[in-house]
């Protein structure tokens, strides 16, 4: 049912991490920031070029014969219809992140604006929802896709049984590479960063609903608290992942989908709705304009230092880059009967649009807030407690309870779409089944659904989540390499098959 050779030993090696990690926080702490600090001096533009790349890949891919290769059998139809396509990408690729930085992540740029705005001025409150729009743009979703390309191929066209990233590049590397050592090192990468990050993932997400149930009921923020919600996340995208993706991860998304239409169009009409269209228009002009301004930003000649979009993008991307792999592999797997290009360009234009839409919402609505006096933004914020400034500006529309709650739900649904949709994903790349033609069993989805809400409530109760945090970013240095390498393979796979000629739409 599962490979123990590539499973346990990356569990052993995640445990390695987080145990001395959480006895020392402290110590831990202090040396993985300034390793991390080292990366973003030395290396920022580096990630900026890498972002830059495989956006250009994608549109490479989409737009050359390559696009037009189906990834399955050229008669039949897509698995999904484009709406539930679109749906699923959304929940993968968006998660309950979007609902925190689209409400808090522009104070942060307002208060330390880069190009030597002035902090807290008209220009700096623009720059800071451009901003919290350009994090959820082009570039990020291209390095969730990139890797799909070459994952879906061997899945869908070659057949192949294991949907693995050695399998992806036993084209370049030969069969002896594939089956013996450096194989299994390729996948320990994969899986190591992917269990952590589902830890993070899980632990960071609690608060969003735990802050929320303070406000509610006047209760602190325990880790009682904390515990029950995770076991009702757990519940919720344990049973999701068991149902599969059609009758579980499907339906969930769509639903999400409606209920965040639902949410927003309720924040228009109680809130200040008009305020949130004309800073929501002047924030999408204010990204395209500066839009090539932010991508290649490093701030070399800034005499203030480190801004915070300097620091935040680079550690953006890096985190991103652990998750790559994830969202590829799973976009693969989902896309059976599309074509290259649709599926990279859907991933790329419609979790954007869901994403500055959202941003659009609840960056305007909390803007107003400031602007207003209603809440104090900026003192919260600069007080380091963003989470505590959620339910603030929640509480500030008019019936606050059930904005409060709907908020939650919205909120616990998307990390829920995200956290089956990762267990998934785990299951089908460590099963010894054939993925081409199952699906990975449902015992084993459990299984990966309780190590990883066990991973996160040890590390929460113990404090140790922030250094797996910060070694989850770094694990994305090597999942680059790997990234490319699967974009060359899927290159030289559809090359040696001439797929733009078997494998195309009639």
């Amino acid at each position: 049912m599962i490979d123990y050779k590539i499973f346990l030993p990356s569990l052993f090696v995640i445990l390695g991490i987080s145990v001395p990690f959480s006895m020392y926080e402290a110590q831990s702490l202090e040396v993985l920031n300034r390793t991390f600090d080292t990366i973003v001096e030395v290396f920022s533009w580096g990630y900026i070029w890498y972002a830059l790349i495989l956006l250009g890949a994608g549109l490479y891919f989409s737009f050359s014969k390559y696009g037009k290769v189906v990834l399955g059998d050229p008669t039949e139809k897509p698995r999904f219809t484009l709406f539930e396509y679109s749906s699923i990408l959304i929940a993968m690729g968006l998660g309950s992140t979007i609902m925190r930085t689209g409400l808090v992540e522009w104070s942060s740029v307002a208060l330390d604006p880069p190009f030597g705005l002035e902090a807290q001025s008209g220009e700096a409150l623009l720059m800071g929802n451009a901003y919290s729009m350009f994090l959820w743009s082009f570039q990020t979703f291209a390095i969730f896709v990139m890797a799909a390309p070459a994952m879906a191929y061997i899945l869908h066209v070659r057949k192949r049984p294991l949907m693995r990233i050695s399998e992806a590049c036993r084209c370049i590397f030969g069969d002896r590479f594939t089956d013996g050592l450096g194989g299994k090192f390729l996948d320990l990468i994969f899986l190591v960063s992917i269990l952590s990050g589902a830890a993070v993932t899980l632990g960071l997400g609690t608060p969003i609903v735990t802050y929320n149930l303070s406000k509610l009921f006047s209760i602190e923020v325990t880790f009682g608290l904390t515990l029950l919600v995770t076991v009702i996340w757990v519940m919720l995208f344990s049973m999701s992942a068991y149902l599969g993706i059609d009758k579980g991860i499907k339906r969930l998304s769509t639903f999400n989908m409606y209920l965040a239409g639902g949410f927003a169009l309720f924040v228009m009409v109680a809130g200040p709705g008009v305020f949130i269209l004309d800073y929501f228009t002047e924030s999408v002009s204010y990204l395209i304009t500066n839009y090539v301004n932010i991508s290649l930003y490093t701030g070399s000649v800034d005499p203030g230092g480190t801004t915070h979009i300097q620091s935040h993008t680079i550690f953006w991307f890096a985190y991103n880059a652990t998750w790559a792999m994830l969202h590829s592999i799973f976009a693969a797997k989902i896309s059976q009967g599309r074509t290259i290009k649709e599926m990279i360009l859907t991933y790329l234009f419609a979790p954007t649009l869901l994403a500055w839409i959202a941003t659009g919402v609840l960056g305007g609505l909390s803007v107003h807030r400031q602007l207003t006096e209603a809440v104090p933004v900026f003192d919260i914020v600069q007080n380091n407690d963003q989470m505590a400034l959620v339910p603030e500006i929640l509480a500030s529309l008019p019936l606050s309870t059930l904005a409060i709650i709907v908020f939650s739900i919205v909120a616990m649904v998307f990390l829920t779409t995200t956290l089956d949709s990762t267990t998934y994903t785990i299951a089908a790349y460590t099963s010894t089944k054939d993925m081409s033609k199952t699906e990975p069993s449902r015992v084993l989805r459990i299984v990966i659904a309780a190590i990883i809400a066990v991973v996160a409530l040890a590390l929460m109760r113990v404090g140790g989540l922030a250094p797996l945090e910060v070694v989850s970013g770094l694990m994305g240095l090597p999942i680059i390499v790997i990234q490319f390498l699967t974009i060359y393979a899927a290159k030289k796979m559809i090359d040696q098959d001439q797929a733009w000629v078997t494998n195309v739409r009639k």
